[in-house]
């Protein structure tokens, strides 16, 4: 018996004892975890397919060890230009162990047609590249964090900031984000003109 299942935006084909490197999960060593999304079932020759997913399967796992994988190079070059940049980046890893694949209560759907549905309303997310110091990338790695909006910036602390930075890039690693939080705070509090004022004596987020 096999499936094949999402896990932290990939696809796996499993089996039962397996193990499988997968991205870094939040959940700690030796910790259960299930995961829902599972898409394709195999049961001794029996194919349940899902749209997407099939109801009521689900495929357990333990996590075993946190890790990371093997570093990978970047390097860039402009010709004519005297620009070379080399960076490495070492992807944060998972190693879960398949306990169990359930099938009960899984059932084969058919596509139904699309129905509109009313657009459900969520909280607007900040623009974070507003925060002097915050570029493109470290606005995404934050809002990849959850750390979407002024206020929950403001609740991080330099530690937790940098932690996130560097687990998404060691290009991002280099960032002082100790203004960050302070500066997010007067966002949230709608001080602009208090922020303007304090940006211009920072220099890509720290005090000149």
């Amino acid at each position: 018996m096999y499936a094949i299942v999402e896990i932290a935006g990939q696809q796996f084909k499993v089996s039962k004892d397996q193990k499988v490197f997968v991205h870094r999960l939040p959940n700690q060593e030796g910790e259960k975890v299930a995961f829902n999304n599972v898409l394709l079932l195999d049961n001794n020759g029996t194919i349940t397919v899902g749209a997407p997913a099939i109801n009521g399967a689900s495929v357990e796992a333990k996590v075993l060890k946190h890790l990371k994988g093997d570093k990978v190079l970047v390097f860039k070059k402009k010709r004519r230009k005297g620009y070379k940049v080399k960076n490495g980046h070492r992807q944060f890893l998972t190693q879960i162990v398949i306990e169990n694949i359930v099938a009960s209560g899984a059932k084969t759907t058919q596509a139904k047609p699309k129905t509109e549905k009313a657009p459900v309303k969520s909280a607007k997310a900040d623009d974070l590249k507003k925060i002097e110091g915050i570029g493109p990338k470290a606005a995404e790695a934050l809002v990849a964090a959850g750390v979407d909006t002024f206020a929950k910036l403001a609740k991080k602390s330099v530690e937790e900031i940098k932690t996130i930075l560097s687990e998404t890039s060691s290009t991002l690693a280099h960032l002082d984000p100790q203004t960050w939080a302070a500066q997010a705070q007067l966002a949230a509090d709608g001080k602009w003109d208090e922020l303007k004022k304090w940006q211009d004596e920072l220099n890509g987020g720290i005090v000149k």
